[in-house]
């Protein structure tokens, strides 16, 4: 019996991890990424930040024994909100800003491929056989940051319902801990699935990919607002 609890937490986890809010903040934190494990890496963030704050949040909460107030809960969800509308406004101010333009290039290995390119703010013309880009290969902290202020939202007061059911401390904090474990796994997975649109369409060189980016901006920005304003709203009935 509690094996199938444990295994239903580990599955409703990998289901939250879904979720229209989520899935938009990692999309748009990923859409300039053209690898697969570079894009895998932020689901992956992204759900260790969201089961960090799970773990001390909601784990205190059934550890001490009190509940996620309403007003807490809306005010978080308003915060995701918020955050949502900046990613996606930030996405698409990124790409109006962005001149891409593309051409032939080599990296010394005698081999050429097509490559696109931004020169934003440059103000000296650019030579295409001299080509050098930089590819960042820190941790994702950004996904970090996303996953841990996602975790303080909608989840949490769930989840402290459902592990204070188990009746003992340590089967809760164990039921969050996999909970936490399924939303690393869902998101990591669906970040996966995502990166193949973007890292074909970035290396096919298509239109798609930038139309692609340009969805991704204005559904952030759109899931943001319906959230931000639903959560103002309980906040003023409140």
């Amino acid at each position: 019996m509690l094996l199938s609890i444990l295994a239903l937490g580990f599955l409703i986890g990998m289901q939250h991890a879904l979720e229209a809010d989520h899935v938009a903040a990692v999309a748009s934190l990923v859409e300039r990424e053209s690898r697969i494990g570079r894009i895998t890496r932020y689901g992956a963030f992204w759900g260790m930040g969201h089961t960090l704050t799970l773990l001390v949040v909601a784990g205190g909460a059934v550890v001490l024994g009190i509940g996620i107030g309403e007003l807490f809960a809306s005010s978080v969800e308003l915060a995701v909100g918020v955050m949502l509308v900046l990613l996606g406004g930030r996405l698409l101010w990124r790409m109006r800003r962005e001149r891409i333009h593309f051409h032939l290039h080599h990296h010394g290995d005698g081999r050429w491929h097509l490559h696109a390119h931004s020169h934003a703010g440059e103000a000296a013309s650019h030579d295409p056989h001299a080509h050098h880009h930089r590819h960042p290969e820190g941790p994702p902290w950004k996904a970090l940051l996303v996953g841990l202020l996602h975790g303080l939202a909608g989840s949490a007061p769930l989840v402290v319902l459902l592990a204070t059911s188990l009746g003992s401390p340590l089967l809760a904090l164990l039921y969050i801990a996999i909970f936490g474990a399924g939303s690393i796994v869902g998101m990591a997975t669906l970040s996966m699935v995502l990166a193949v649109p973007l890292v074909w369409s970035a290396r096919s060189l298509t239109r798609f990919n930038t139309w692609l980016r340009v969805g991704i901006g204005l559904a952030a920005m759109a899931i943001g607002l319906d959230i931000a304003g639903s959560s103002a709203a309980a906040l003023l009935a409140g």
